[in-house]
């Protein structure tokens, strides 16, 4: 009789094995995630010519030093990789990512070099955002048609404006227009979707950007001007997230001796603390600042402004930290 049953037997039980293997194998797969890989405003810490505390505190202690606010969005189960904003900082940047998820094999089939990223997402056109699309083009990385998503009027911009254009022109990057409050699928349950913000567009507009995994979601928003300004309240979308890494630029009024700050607008962290405070602790908890100035004296652990930040139930991104979505 066993010998009768063995071969059935035998077959639904490597059946079944297979299928707890390959659910297994998918378990086991992390899921997608932010790195957050710089979180400096567009100078950096320690600043050109910068004197502020940070300063100071950066060129002491190398541990110190801040990139400029960027993220990656990594999909491990894919292989597949895509920044957040092209700033200055990017080969270091990169180098972060390659610790948390290198880049991916080229597919058979696949034209051209290995692909460095699978895409970039740019917020607007001011100079920490988007000038490390220099770094793509042929002196450099020089990428294969590296994907670059961006707004119209930024897609434009970058089409017709040396040396951006060349690097369009020689096929190291391909420009893609996103549609605000469009989602953009970029692997299965994880997706990426933009919306206008008000912020000093000379060239461009400025997107945020909402990214959404099969878990979580995460709002960034690391320019935009005053809350007020914004015709969307800043706690609706708070609401709709897991965390939200928001505009810290600067902690208060007076910071930038000699320089008018009506001409740079964005939310002092004292008015988001103030705005904030109506917050249950739960939605409190979410918001997480970027884009801290080289003169907000926040941007050093340990000062009374990051202990106010902490009080109030919020708190500072730290370089390198990885969230699950």
């Amino acid at each position: 009789m066993t010998r009768a049953l063995g071969g059935p037997l035998i077959g639904l039980l490597l059946l079944c094995l297979a299928s707890e293997s390959r659910v297994g194998a998918g378990a086991g797969v992390s899921p997608p995630f932010v790195l957050v890989v710089g979180t400096a405003q567009d100078g950096g810490i320690p600043h050109l010519g910068g004197v502020a505390a940070p300063d100071l505190a950066a060129r002491r202690d190398p541990s110190m030093r801040r990139r400029v606010a960027s993220l990656l969005i990594a999909d491990p189960a894919s292989g597949r990789r895509w920044l957040v904003d092209a700033t200055p900082d990017v080969a270091a940047q990169l180098e972060l990512a390659d610790q948390h998820q290198p880049p991916r094999a080229r597919t058979p089939g696949e034209p051209g070099r290995p692909p460095l990223l699978d895409g970039v997402f740019l917020t607007h056109a001011h100079a920490g955002h988007y000038l490390g699309l220099a770094w793509f083009g042929r002196e450099i990385a020089a990428t294969d048609r590296l994907p670059v998503h961006g707004s119209r009027r930024m897609v434009e911009f970058l089409g017709r404006n040396g040396p951006w254009e060349l690097l369009v022109r020689l096929g190291h990057i391909e420009l893609h227009r996103l549609e605000p409050e469009r989602p953009f699928a970029l692997a299965p349950g994880l997706a990426i979707t933009p919306f206008l913000v008000p912020h000093r567009d000379e060239y461009t507009d400025t997107f945020g950007f909402e990214i959404r995994g099969p878990r979580r979601a995460l709002l960034y928003i690391p320019d935009i001007d005053k809350w007020e300004r914004w015709s969307t309240p800043i706690e609706e979308r708070i609401a709709r997230v897991d965390l939200a890494l928001l505009d810290a630029t600067f902690y208060g009024e007076g910071e930038l001796p000699g320089r008018s700050m009506a001409d740079i607008p964005h939310p002092f962290v004292v008015e988001s603390l103030a705005r904030f405070a109506r917050l249950p602790a739960a939605e409190r908890r979410k918001v997480v600042f970027t884009h801290l100035n080289h003169t907000n004296p926040a941007a050093l652990p340990g000062t009374p402004e990051r202990a106010a930040i902490e009080a109030a139930g919020m708190r500072v991104a730290a370089e390198g930290e990885r969230i699950e979505l």
